[in-house]
């Protein structure tokens, strides 16, 4: 069916829901997160780029447009259970990858194979734009718990979530991740302020791991 099978196809991102399972006050689709994780790069990458690095837009754009696109075969699974151990990461993000290239040798014609391969692929590396993806979707994973969080949302996995990406972030050395935890998260700490839940000590229990 050629390309109009993956064009077809982007309409299952909408119907796969985050965090599945658990009570939310706002439901998200991997398609919303998508759209998000590439608004929260952009601005990540022009923090890149006032401090004198070089980002490589078109890589950005693709991979964070395209960074969930295996989840239409496996679904969302939830991070704890994802990150449960390396080789359960490992095991997934083989199934994943070899879903999505059946996918393409299936459906997609061969003069476009080598840049579907290229834009599907796993885009979290060591790049600036890989490392820029990786906070990118961790700081989408901390605007959905906090929003529950704020909410009174007492499901512990948002706890997790929260904290877990807060911790991942701060591991990642960018000069957009200094103006986060030195700019942004304090302002995100003072909106929780009266949440019922204490939002300002897990912040710091997590910066302090």
């Amino acid at each position: 069916m050629g390309i109009h099978t993956y064009f077809q196809s982007l309409n299952d991102l909408e119907r796969i829901i985050r965090c599945p399972g658990k009570f939310k006050f706002e439901e998200h689709s991997v398609s919303a997160h998508s759209w998000k994780v590439v608004q929260y790069a952009k601005t990540l990458a022009d923090i890149e780029e006032t401090n004198g690095v070089t980002v490589d837009w078109k890589k950005l754009y693709e991979i964070t447009s395209s960074h969930d696109y295996g989840e239409i075969f496996i679904g969302d699974i939830k991070t704890p259970v994802k990150h449960h151990s390396l080789e359960l990461r490992a095991m997934l993000q083989q199934v994943e990858e070899g879903m999505v290239a059946h996918f393409i040798d299936e459906h997609i014609p061969s003069e476009f194979q080598p840049i579907f391969r290229r834009q599907l692929r796993e885009g979290k590396d060591d790049s600036v734009e890989g490392r820029i993806l990786e906070v990118a979707d961790k700081l989408d994973q901390i605007y959905e718990a906090f929003t529950e969080l704020q909410r009174g949302n007492t499901e512990k996995e948002f706890v997790v979530m929260y904290r877990d990406a807060l911790i991942k972030i701060k591991g990642i050395k960018l000069h957009c991740v200094d103006y986060f935890l030195q700019h942004v998260l304090p302002d995100l700490v003072s909106e929780g302020s009266r949440s019922p839940i204490d939002i300002e000590k897990i912040t710091k229990e997590a910066l302090a791991t």
